[in-house]
């Protein structure tokens, strides 16, 4: 069989074996190579062949909850497919490893995967002044996994975990890789993360009979660590350390992992593949809106995974023909850290030819962002990239001061996902939105009375770019009342 799907690295272009003993990491990655070395799946675009490739998604699909699971629904997407069915476990095989770890998790979290709401929010676009036309779109991850988009990603890959056990378990696979179905011990898992990830790994690792290490800072929320603890994670306590620099969390996330950890983390640089679960967030948005398009996405940014997963999703929809033109990816950052902003800015710069300092006090604007689209060369765009990918260091590095906000969950020193997401935002004409505390109160409060849901700040950070930019006036928000707009309310409102 012909492969239709491949790994390939976005750093140094290597092309990863599709049973490779780590395939999570580009195997040329060393440590102070200042290379962007993050695995990238490359999917043939046949398989977004419109209703023939809906058709061939429902095979052996029966019942409601396969038919709303979006590992089973688009399951054709996922590498870790491609691997059962080219390697012998066949369809049916990974539909029943979907379907078991499906039943796990709601065993373990009360509830399992299923496609989470996308819907017109009439009461917010009208509060907003949207016009008919136009509106606000929310994708409610709320209700998801664990409470938030963050299931998305870990179930995707402890699927590809399942599938490598049961290849190992045949003989397809040797090396360094995971173990378990053989008989032999599996390795633990890790993640670092403040609350979200953390509890969406330890459901998943607790469904499906992990080890899990789990690195939190100090201010982690006790009912947090409470959860993990019930839920059987290890937990380690990650305080700065005086002359280090980078999330102390990270650190030791690495540490674990060069002593025989596998990384189960939304990171891409340690994980490549935690994107194709965040991914299925895109695809239900696209099935729900069908031949509506959107023009713009606002969306939270922390390390970047859920940004990088949308921006990634819509390119290949684009590719494939399903979208006649991307939407604006605007990624949203608060005043205390905005890592992904700094490295946009310079790479818009290097595409336009100017220096940093002449982009303005504010850096790239709608200007910059239209002027790259419409005048810039796509092969001029692709090379400075290629270059930034190179020279990781220039572009992005740690936040200088340990961030503060309310939120907490977008306060990662650096965006580790962040050359898809400056990507995803030349190729769309979409820039950065940085945020006030003030802002992000204001969009809690109006997303919690005029929707009903009850979201975090964190989860709520992408509506706050939004009213950024509509509390500016001018063009731009008379044109954005008239536009389809979308944001991700991505966690739940604990305690």
């Amino acid at each position: 069989m012909t492969a239709s799907m491949s790994l390939v690295c976005a750093g140094c272009g290597a092309i990863l074996q599709p049973l490779t003993a780590r395939p999570f990491r580009c195997p040329h990655a060393r440590p102070g190579d200042d290379v962007d070395h993050v695995v990238r799946r490359v999917i043939d675009p046949t398989r977004w062949a419109g209703a023939g490739m809906a058709a061939r998604a429902s095979e052996r699909v029966a019942g409601q909850a396969d038919a709303t699971n979006p590992f089973l629904r688009y399951r054709h997407r996922f590498h870790a497919h491609q691997l059962a069915v080219e390697y012998g476990l066949g369809d049916d095989g990974f539909v029943e490893l979907v379907r078991k770890l499906d039943r796990a998790v709601a065993h373990v979290d009360g509830r399992g995967f299923r496609e989470t709401p996308f819907e017109r929010a009439d009461r917010l676009s009208a509060a907003l002044g949207f016009e008919e036309g136009g509106g606000l779109w929310v994708k409610n991850e709320t209700g998801n996994v664990a409470g938030s988009h963050k299931g998305r990603h870990l179930g995707g890959l402890m699927l590809f975990l399942e599938v490598w056990e049961q290849l190992r378990a045949r003989g397809a696979v040797s090396g360094g890789g995971a173990s378990g179905a053989d008989g032999r011990e599996r390795p633990r898992l890790a993640i670092a993360s403040c609350g979200n990830a953390a509890l969406a790994a330890a459901v998943v690792a607790r469904a499906a009979g992990w080890p899990l290490d789990v690195f939190v800072p100090p201010d982690a929320e006790p009912a947090v660590l409470e959860r993990l603890q019930a839920l059987g994670a290890r937990i380690a306590t990650c305080p700065r350390l005086p002359d280090e620099r980078g999330d102390p969390c990270y650190l030791r996330l690495h540490e674990a992992v060069d002593a025989g950890a596998l990384a189960f983390c939304v990171q891409g640089p340690d994980n490549g593949l935690t994107v194709e679960g965040g991914q299925t967030m895109a695809y239900e948005m696209l099935d729900r809106l069908g031949p509506v398009e959107l023009d713009r996405i606002f969306v939270q940014v922390g390390g970047g995974a859920l940004a990088s997963s949308l921006a990634e999703a819509f390119a290949e929809a684009h590719a494939a023909g399903v979208l006649r033109r991307l939407p604006r990816l605007h990624p949203v950052q608060t005043a205390s850290a905005f890592p992904l902003k700094r490295a946009h800015d310079r790479v818009v710069a290097r595409v336009l030819g100017l220096s940093v300092d002449a982009l303005g006090a504010t850096g790239t604007t709608a200007a910059h962002a239209d002027a790259i689209v419409e005048s810039v060369p796509a092969a001029w765009a692709r090379r400075v990239l290629r270059e930034a990918a190179q020279h990781r260091s220039a572009f992005m590095w740690p936040w200088e001061t340990a961030p503060h906000s309310l939120a907490h969950g977008i306060l990662d020193d650096e965006t580790y996902d962040w050359l898809a997401i400056v990507e995803g935002m030349l190729a769309s004409g979409g820039w950065p939105v940085v945020v006030s505390e003030e802002d992000l109160a204001r969009a809690n409060t109006l997303a919690a009375s005029e929707t009903g849901i009850a979201v975090c700040h964190t989860g709520s950070a992408g509506l706050a770019g939004l009213l950024h930019l509509l509390d500016a006036g001018g063009t731009l928000a008379e044109r954005l009342r008239g536009e389809r707009v979308a944001v991700v309310f991505s966690g739940v409102r604990r305690g």
